[in-house]
């Protein structure tokens, strides 16, 4: 088993510690000069590994990026088909309407016709219960008129 320095188990680079430069100033030099030389200084380069989590946290901005513009167009995409099928079927029903409309109005038409001949029926039915006697006395009457019109008959005849 491996022991690891108190750094490197904390996560820090194992990297050593910059060298002193060549000149070893005194003590109050070195206190002054090293505060001037931090503030003149560019920063401290990142260490490796916060590098690579800053290149890992930006690929994986770019694809949040990818991601949120793949979603707007595909709502996008979603909100016109909903709409051509929202008017769509609002024509459709609208049209429908019409057709219903226009049925109940044929279909009323039709019922009102055919009670009219119902009726006319009807009333025809009643006329004819009368023309049964009618019919009795044209039956009486046609045997007399051939009984008279044979009677005639022979008294033209005569010798």
């Amino acid at each position: 088993m491996e022991v690891m320095e108190p750094a490197t188990a904390a996560g820090e680079s194992p990297d050593p510690p910059p060298s002193p430069p060549p000149e070893e100033p005194s003590p109050e030099d070195t206190y002054s000069s090293s505060a001037s030389a931090r503030a003149a200084q560019a920063p401290a380069p990142e260490p490796p590994a916060a590098r690579e989590v800053a290149a890992a946290m930006q690929a994986v901005e770019r694809d949040a990026a990818a991601i949120a513009e793949s979603y707007a167009s595909l709502f996008a995409s979603l909100r016109v088909a909903l709409s051509n099928v929202t008017s769509t079927s609002a024509e459709n029903i609208e049209c429908l309407g019409d057709v219903v409309g226009r049925l109940q109005e044929s279909a009323l038409e039709a019922s009102s016709k055919g009670n009219k001949y119902i009726n006319s029926c009807l009333r025809l039915n009643e006329e004819m219960r009368g023309m049964e006697s009618l019919a009795m006395q044209l039956k009486i009457l046609r045997k007399n008129v051939d009984s008279l019109d044979l009677a005639v008959n022979q008294l033209l005849r005569l010798p």
